[in-house]
């Protein structure tokens, strides 16, 4: 579908965040609207993106096209977090941990949009500080960013991925995860 941009497939979009400014001018006001949009594949891509305009739609087009652009891989563990995370941006706070299956996503609504964008089931977050959306915007961007693939973690310290993920680890699921490899080869 982009692929002008390098992605292909059905985007997720959200709009997360719409502000209207108004300059006085002797003409009158003069109005601007701000939006700020997420878009992820479900699929372990997400990004946001700020559009400007005198009219919504356009707003939202521009977000939306900013965000394509700057759309990053995050890591994606059994649908949650591999690990957990804290990141500080400006005066937010966020608090970002892995949850266990059927959990569901318990979070601010700006958190929300990016980590259903970027294809998380389950994750537990606390914004403390302050609250806002921009902010949780950028501070959840960053989390997401921040995380470490776990083999990655487990290849650099010589160790087992076993050992690394034994939080997450289930003997069964990885039974299941070897048989389904082994039919598709």
């Amino acid at each position: 579908m982009f692929q002008e941009t390098g992605f292909e497939g059905e985007l997720r979009e959200n709009v997360v965040y719409i502000n209207r400014t108004a300059k006085m001018t002797k003409g009158g006001r003069v109005f601007h609207i701000v939006a700020w949009v997420v878009v992820g594949d479900g699929q372990g891509r997400v990004g946001i993106g700020r559009g400007k305009a005198k009219e919504t739609p356009e707003a939202i087009a521009k977000a939306r096209a900013q965000a394509i652009r700057n759309m990053k891989r995050v890591v994606i563990w059994h649908g949650t977090l591999p690990h957990p995370i804290e990141v500080k941006f400006e005066a937010t706070r966020l608090l970002m941990k892995p949850a266990a299956p059927g959990t569901g996503i318990k979070a601010a609504q700006p958190v929300r949009a990016v980590l259903e964008a970027a294809g998380y089931q389950n994750a537990i977050t606390k914004v403390y500080g302050g609250g806002s959306v921009v902010n949780m915007l950028k501070a959840a961007m960053k989390a997401v960013e921040s995380l470490k693939d776990p083999h990655w973690v487990a290849e650099a310290r010589g160790l087992p991925l076993k050992v690394i993920m034994r939080r997450f680890w289930d003997e069964k699921r990885k039974e299941a995860e070897d048989k389904a490899k082994e039919k598709s080869d």
